[in-house]
Parts: structure tokens; sequence; C-alpha cells
């Protein structure tokens, strides 16, 4: 589980599907109202207040993003009003309203251009083509859309040698980064710089 303070009111929590499947739940799990998802989220509430010393008692809305290979975002956003009164809130009073998305793309960063060109050259051969990509923050960003000719686990298996799954949504992406290569991100990278035997121009 990774906390991050986005402003004064509201957080990101990153869940990977090893930190749900710890707590024996799985990515369709959050889509019910169980007791588990409920202790999920009392969880990463007492985290946050450990880590971040962001309290959360009394109305709060949750942003749910479900990512295809990199597990969950969550944003975590209190009523501003709650800070200004006193805290006669129990310890067990949290009121949730729960927005759920869901994504089939699958974002990773890398940090250098050049594990993208090399990564270009192994999906090239195994026919995979498409992508987009995004620069933010000084990293590169590929995103790849469900639909391939392979299984998503054996394509999320090879994005893993080469860079990171994101944290970072394609609605973020698209509003703060550049997008760099809008369709065909692999065959484009492959036919400029693949061939040449990984040497950036």
């Amino acid at each position: 589980m990774r906390l991050e303070r986005l402003n004064y009111n509201k957080i990101k929590v990153f869940l990977t599907v090893d930190d749900l499947s710890d707590r024996g739940l799985t990515k369709e799990d959050l889509w019910k109202d169980s007791l588990k998802v409920h202790q999920l989220f009392r969880d990463m509430m007492e985290e946050a207040s450990e880590e971040l010393g962001f309290e959360a008692h009394g109305p709060i809305a949750v942003e749910v993003y479900s990512l295809q290979a990199q597990g969950m975002v969550v944003i975590v956003t209190k009523n501003q009003e709650t800070d200004d009164e006193e805290d006669d809130y129990s310890d067990d009073y949290i009121e949730m309203q729960v927005k759920l998305d869901e994504s089939d793309d699958i974002i990773y960063e890398f940090k250098t251009f050049e594990d993208l060109i090399q990564l270009s050259k192994c999906l090239f051969n195994l026919n995979i083509h498409d992508g987009m990509i995004y620069s933010y923050e000084n990293q590169y960003y590929l995103l790849i859309g469900e639909n391939q000719p392979m299984y998503v686990e054996d394509l999320i298996s090879i994005l893993a040698e080469y860079g990171h799954p994101s944290t970072i949504t394609i609605h973020r992406l698209e509003e703060y980064g550049k997008c760099l290569m809008e369709e065909h991100a692999i065959q484009q990278l492959y036919h400029f710089f693949g061939k040449k035997d990984g040497t950036v121009l």
C-alpha cells in the first residue's frame, strides 16, 4: 500500500493486487459492500493518519479506479467542514460516498527512453504494435489497450522486465502529461530506433 498526499483534504492510495490478496480480497470484491472491504478502508485511513497526518472522520468521498495491470488507485477526499468542528465523531463513524471506475488499459512507467526502445524490440517481434507514449515529471509512460494478440498476464510479465506498473491514471496523463506518440507507439519506436541496435538518435 502506497500513500500520497495530493492536497490538504485529499490523498491517493495505491493498492497492488498483492495488497488485496493479503487481505483475502480481489479487485471484484471492492464492488461489494462487505466487512472485508470496510476493514480495508479502515486500514487505509489508519495508515493515512500515521504516515500523512490525514484524519478522516465523518463524511468522505472515495473514488476507486481499477487498473488492469496495476491494482487499484483510491482517491479519498474529506469534507473540509468537519475540520472546523470539534472532533466528536466516534472512531467508527466514517460515512463514505463511493464512486467506482474501471479501466482495461495497461499503463507502465519507464525511467528512460532507452527502456522503451528495448521493450519495443521484444513486443514488435510478438506482433504487438499499438500503444501511446506520454512523458510526465521526467518519466515515460506506455499505455496499451487490453485487446492484444497475447494473454494480458504474459504481456504484463514482459512489461515488468523493462518498467514498473504506474499508479497514475490515464486522466492525469491526458491532463498534465505530454503525448509523444498517439498511436502505434511500439511500431514507431521499433521503426525509428529498434532497428538501429538501441542507439538513440
